[in-house]
């Protein structure tokens, strides 16, 4: 892809909507793909980074006005630049708390879709990490509500937030327009101690207490592998509404090595995004994933990471079956025009199609575990094969008919013209279909030289009426 697309959208009724167009981008990758997600406030730079992460200078839309550019959320997908046979699919997603929209369940199904969706979220914030920038991620709070792990009636009252940490991505916290000292007690520290001293909890039992700890809870508890970079401002005040035209010599150093930093990060650190299992999501998996979780959360329904995986195994499985049969029948289709073939020439071809229309479905399959699809497949191939057959057999008496009818054309005219009505008439009726089953057999297939008896009992049959007749004959002079 050469610049984004939109891949979720708002529709006229407020709803979030896929893309198709978007969808088909992601159908047509069939390698793995680490999805890295941005999300944040809006106006904080999120965008600048994912150019970034793209290799680019432009490509997501950078406003320089306090409206949010990005609406929705928008894809990006380039070659990973550190994992050959891999894909980088970045998303880049509306700002949160957009004063123009105004809408904070339409915020968290933004949010939430960018956590089920990444193998990496970004969080971008501006200024420090204090306790109203931890406030401000107060969708994090809301996951165990809009996300659930397994969809059994019996578990329904469970806590089962302790299972999001095996499915949710790493995450990284990146502040942005950092102009503080990194010191705790006085002593230096390293971006990611001071974000796990913002993240600290307090103690005690108070309601006070209980709000400032439950996002930083959360954080901990969902993301267990976090990171932080802190960056300075990019370039003077004036300037940044042009970041994305600027060059290298008019931003900060420290500014660009933070970035390069980032980027080398995410490029060597994120993974490649799994599913339950360790089942690797590929770029068409991805785009069913994206389907599911849009359509579950625009029905008013809560996405469930276990439901997903078993709609993504129907849907995968079934088109491992059609991928299979369509490699069968194309071998065949190609075989049948040298039909007819002896039995064991189209056996040994269909046992040779079955074994790779086999290997093509597992391929694709996806958590087949009890064969099902399996053996679906090779039923179907098994039905083709019965077909098959019942063409080859028609072609073969086809091709003999056609054969004995060339062969006895001499014969036939004779028997017309009485010419075997005669004394020793029998005799030589009998060597003129001697010759007729010996070039028979010189010219005919194996497999068809049964339908000659046929033909032979037939002609016996006919010379059998002539010797009465003649007999009738002689009897009467």
């Amino acid at each position: 892809m050469d610049k984004p697309v939109c891949l979720i959208d708002t529709g006229s009724e407020g709803k979030l909507c896929v893309q198709e167009s978007a969808l088909q981008i992601l159908q047509q990758i069939q390698e793995p793909v680490v999805v890295v997600a941005v999300v944040g406030l809006y106006r904080t730079g999120k965008s600048y980074l994912m150019n970034r992460l793209a290799g680019k200078q432009t490509g997501f839309a950078l406003g320089s006005t306090i409206e949010s550019k990005t609406k929705g959320i928008w894809m990006w997908c380039v070659s990973h630049p550190t994992k050959a046979g891999t894909t980088l699919v970045l998303l880049d997603t509306e700002g949160l708390g957009d004063v123009d929209k105004g809408d904070s369940k339409h915020d968290t199904n933004i949010f939430c879709l960018a956590v089920l969706l990444s193998s990496t979220l970004v969080y971008n914030s501006r200024g420090t990490i204090d306790n109203r920038a931890v406030e401000e991620l107060q969708y994090v709070t809301e996951l165990t509500e809009c996300i659930k792990v397994k969809s059994s009636d019996a578990d329904e009252d469970a806590d089962d937030s302790s299972e999001f940490v095996k499915f949710f991505p790493s995450f990284i916290w990146a502040v942005r327009d950092f102009t503080l000292e990194r010191k705790i007690d006085g002593k230096d520290a390293t971006e990611n101690e001071y974000l796990e001293f913002a993240l600290k909890l307090k103690h005690g039992t108070s309601k006070k207490v209980m709000e400032f700890n439950l996002p930083r809870e959360c954080i901990q508890k969902f993301f267990p592998s976090r990171t932080c970079f802190t960056f300075p401002f990019p370039t003077a005040p004036e300037n940044v509404s042009r970041l994305e035209s600027l060059d290298h010599a008019d931003l900060s150093s420290e500014f660009l090595e933070i970035t390069d930093r980032f980027c080398n990060f995410v490029f060597h650190e994120s993974h490649v995004k799994k599913l339950k299992d360790g089942i690797t999501v590929t770029g068409r998996v991805l785009s069913h994933l994206v389907k599911m979780y849009v359509d579950t959360i625009s029905s008013g329904a809560v996405p469930c990471l276990e439901n997903a995986v078993i709609a993504m195994s129907m849907i995968e499985n079934e088109a491992a079956v059609k991928e299979g049969l369509q490699v069968y029948k194309s071998g065949m289709e190609k075989l049948k025009d040298s039909f007819p073939l002896e039995l064991k020439d189209v056996s040994s071809e269909h046992q040779r199609l079955s074994s790779m229309a086999t290997q093509t479905f597992m391929k694709r399959s996806f958590r087949d575990t009890d064969g099902k699809y399996l053996k679906s497949l090779e039923e179907n191939i098994n039905k083709l094969f019965d077909g098959y057959l019942c063409q080859n057999e028609q072609a073969s008496k086809r091709r003999c008919e056609d054969l004995l009818s060339s062969l006895s054309e001499t014969m036939t005219e004779k028997l017309k013209q009485g010419f075997y009505a005669k004394p020793g008439g029998y005799d030589l009726f009998s060597k003129d279909l001697e010759d007729i089953v010996k070039n028979y057999n010189n010219q005919a297939k194996k497999e068809v030289k049964v339908l000659l008896i046929l033909h032979i009992l037939h002609y016996r049959n006919m010379i059998i009426v002539i010797i009465i007749h003649c007999f009738s004959i002689c009897v009467c002079m």
